[in-house]
């Protein structure tokens, strides 16, 4: 039997799983809430493990590997940073719940800043959630295939169909609950992958020690994670959705437990790019790696991609269709309606696999497009007039977009490194973003 062959088996004995676990939902608040047929929330434990899992995308531990090879454990950390964002968003939305009595992102800025904001924010999110369905499926589809070629897309349109059927079956709560097995998988191949590659390296020591602690060798990528941890999570309604399914202590409890969690792991999956460096390979680390290994290793760290894919995938379908029909409402509040949208942002999500996009900037450009969030949120509680959330919110996307273009200004980048210009613009558009946010304030006649 050949490679091909097992990679399939592999894949489809896998979505079997998933169809077996996830329920049928019979009550929207099951489909868009996540919530027992009998109207039970989900547990603390679910909640982690969900949060966990479907932030550790396949795109995420590609880059953290890629990052592992170019710059050592320095890259891995500097990419493990965006996980304080749980910590953050935590407590900004017990906040929001506790003292303002918001039952959502989308209430909180409709009771704000009006129906304007809120349709700008889902266009934001719902570019992040666009997002996710390619930069994800192109990771799978490159173990199974070189890109662009027949295989490749072959394997792209079939786990994204078969992780949209189990989708389809009971939304937010299929999620979660697969979710759950996906989060055990994962740690147990992520051990497996790792015995594997100990005995080939310099030892643990020469893993951990690898890299150099200057901006130049990643530190500048760091800091642009610190700098957006104060916005990007916002932007991700996989995250942000969670925040309000249990009770504000529970899901405080869950999002600080989650932090450890998702940082060790992202750092534990960069060692395989420090391992691939000191093997002298380039290209994809994981991909590299799981050739020189054999095939056990390939088909682990296969399983390991598939395993996050999905988890973030179905994710993104699940919050979507809540998206437009809960928090924008624009169809019915049903399931049927639920579904034919999930459907919808299979198909739109997967036509981008075919112009060949670059996967690290689905998180570093759309995460500085949406800086503007910052003061937003950070000063959640504090009168402000309504134009202020467009003023903002546009003010960080320029620069998002300015960088994105390629037209950032030169003599605005201030450190002549791999992301030196990255975190020019991520320190200066927040800061902008801020400035506009107090003037604002103060034009309209009212104080920060």
């Amino acid at each position: 039997m050949n490679t091909t062959t097992l990679q399939w088996l592999l894949l489809g004995g896998f979505m079997i799983l998933m169809v077996v676990l996830s329920p049928v939902a019979r009550h929207w608040t099951t489909f868009y809430q996540a919530k027992t047929n009998a109207g039970k929330s989900p547990g603390q434990w679910l909640l982690i493990s969900s949060l966990v899992i479907s932030w550790i995308f396949a795109k995420s531990i590609t880059n953290a590997a890629n990052l592992g090879l170019t710059y050592g454990i320095v890259g891995g950390v500097a990419y493990a940073m965006y996980y304080f964002s749980f910590l953050y968003a935590g407590i900004i939305i017990y906040r929001l719940r506790t003292k303002g009595g918001y039952e959502s992102i989308h209430h909180f800025l409709m009771s704000k800043f009006g129906r304007l904001a809120v349709v700008l924010f889902s266009v934001l999110i719902g570019f992040r959630l666009f997002n996710e369905v390619w930069s994800n499926t192109m990771v799978i589809g490159s173990y199974f295939g070189e890109i662009g070629s027949s295989p490749y897309y072959l394997a792209i349109i079939g786990f994204t169909g078969l992780t949209l059927f189990y989708s389809l079956r009971g939304g937010l709560k299929s999620s979660m609950m697969t979710d759950a097995v996906q989060m055990i998988f994962f740690g147990v191949l992520l051990v497996v992958i790792l015995v594997m590659v100990l005995p080939d390296s310099n030892g643990m020591g020469s893993l951990l020690g690898s890299g150099e602690w200057s901006l130049a060798g990643g530190v500048d990528l760091l800091l642009v994670a610190l700098i957006q941890v104060f916005s990007y999570p916002f932007h991700d309604p996989v995250m942000t959705d969670r925040g309000f399914l249990t009770d504000p202590k529970t899901t405080l409890k869950a999002f600080a437990i989650a932090v450890p969690f998702g940082f060790v792991a992202i750092v534990l999956f960069s060692l395989v790019g420090v391992y691939a460096a000191q093997q002298g390979m380039t290209g994809q680390a994981a991909v590299e790696v799981s050739k020189t290994l054999g095939v056990v290793a390939m088909l682990v760290i296969n399983f390991i991609m598939i395993t996050s894919a999905a988890s973030t995938l179905d994710s993104a379908f699940a919050s979507f269709s809540k998206l437009v029909n809960i928090d924008l409402g624009l169809f019915e509040m049903s399931i049927n309606s639920g579904r034919l949208i999930m459907i919808v942002m299979a198909v739109v999500g997967t036509l981008p696999v075919f112009l060949n996009p670059t996967i690290l900037s689905a998180t570093t450009i759309s995460g500085t497009m949406v800086i503007g969030l910052a003061p937003v949120f950070l000063f959640w509680s504090r009168p402000v007039p309504r134009a202020t959330f467009a003023w903002v919110v546009v003010t960080g996307a320029l620069f998002g977009m300015a960088y994105a273009a390629g037209i950032y200004p030169n003599e605005l980048v201030f450190w002549n490194t791999n992301y030196g210009a990255l975190l020019s613009a991520n320190i200066l558009g927040t800061v902008a973003c801020f400035v506009v946010f107090v003037v604002s304030s103060f034009i309209h006649g009212r104080k920060v």
